[in-house]
């Protein structure tokens, strides 16, 4: 390596540890994806779950997914463990110190109530323990905490419609409606009476789209379903004139770049088009999505993108960190404090903000 190659690697370093310490919000985060192998062999113990894998070691071992059905088989599998309020609080309190460690100041946080339920867990027990998890959050950690209830998408509409009625005593406890599961077959457009109602209740609306799914149906989830924000939204990579109308109208895309990679949806790091996306102006952001899961929390994403992509720059880097503030659902004014945080951050660092 001559100098310029030591200086240039010196400067990426010094990039990273600038990006892994600035604050910064996750919006695409599954708690249940959250559950690491050891938690899990925890409750298991504690709640007389027998698991099929003899070990946290073996059970990890078995994250080895060729697509996103490979994945959810087991992520359903691992729900199981969950039993108690307890479990709850201690599955979501785990994340939480995590995202501190990270920079996080914000976490928009999808829980999945139909995975629950349908084993006989229900509201009454998971949602006690996950609001319980989110005030400690916010009271020990200085983390602002929001939940986005999630209906899976490979069930019916009907079904949807009756989790977001079941959740109606705890409405104060979660801003949103999502949208995940397998996207083959199930499309937006299966869902527009649920997400009606959603907008009738005040909830904000985002959706799974474009992972697996074609860009059409990133269009639809707007177009139908009034979505928000976008969850993923890759493949509307394939669709220019879609992704101008996302640059143009300042749609965000939560990408969640290691789970894109475990999943197959791209190749490899280097080949991820979230480069393309944020050059093309479209309010892209870095998320962790299951980290249990796809081997890496927030800034373990940052860093693996960074890494294989040496064309993002500085003010690519800043971008990313400030969409993620921006696009989130907290108020303008926690929004302009968290920026300028930011800013502050980044110019202790020696580096221009302004540029971005």
């Amino acid at each position: 390596m001559n100098a310029s190659d030591a200086d240039q690697s010196s400067q990426r370093q010094a990039l990273l540890a600038a990006v892994c310490a600035a604050p910064k919000a996750e919006l695409h985060v599954h708690i249940e994806g959250t559950l690491e192998p050891e938690l899990a062999f925890e409750l298991a113990r504690r709640n007389g779950v027998a698991l099929r894998w003899a070990s946290s070691e073996q059970l990890r071992a078995a994250y080895a997914f060729g697509d996103l059905q490979s994945f959810l088989d087991l992520y359903y599998a691992g729900c199981d463990v969950l039993r108690t309020t307890q479990d709850f609080d201690d599955l979501a309190w785990a994340y939480f110190q995590r995202a501190a460690t990270d920079g996080v100041v914000r976490a928009e946080v999808f829980f999945d109530p139909q995975s629950h339920t349908a084993r006989g867990v229900g509201f009454e027990v998971f949602m006690p323990g996950l609001v319980r998890a989110a005030a400690r959050a916010e009271a020990e950690l200085g983390l602002s905490v929001a939940y986005i209830l999630s209906v899976l998408r490979h069930l019916s509409e009907d079904a949807g419609m009756a989790t977001l009625q079941a959740a109606r005593p705890w409405r104060e406890h979660f801003i949103g409606l999502g949208l995940d599961s397998s996207e083959r077959g199930n499309p937006p457009a299966k869902f527009t009476r649920l997400y009606a109602l959603a907008r009738a209740q005040g909830l904000r609306r985002v959706a799974h789209a474009g992972e697996e799914g074609p860009a059409a149906y990133v269009r639809d989830a707007l177009d139908l379903l009034g979505a928000e924000r976008i969850d993923h939204g890759v493949r509307a990579d394939d669709d220019q004139a879609l992704v101008q109308r996302l640059a143009r109208d300042g749609v965000a895309l939560t990408v969640c770049p290691l789970s894109n990679v475990k999943l197959c949806v791209v190749p490899d790091m280097a080949a991820h088009n979230l480069p393309s996306l944020l050059h093309a102006g479209v309010k892209v952001m870095v998320n962790s999505d299951d980290p249990a899961y796809f081997g890496g929390y927030v800034n373990a994403n940052y860093t693996a993108v960074l890494q294989a992509v040496p064309g993002l720059s500085t003010a690519d880097a800043y971008r990313l960190l400030r969409n993620s503030l921006q696009a989130s659902f907290a108020s303008a004014e926690q929004i302009a404090t968290w920026t300028v945080q930011l800013d502050a951050h980044w110019r202790a660092r020696g580096l221009d903000a302004a540029k971005a």
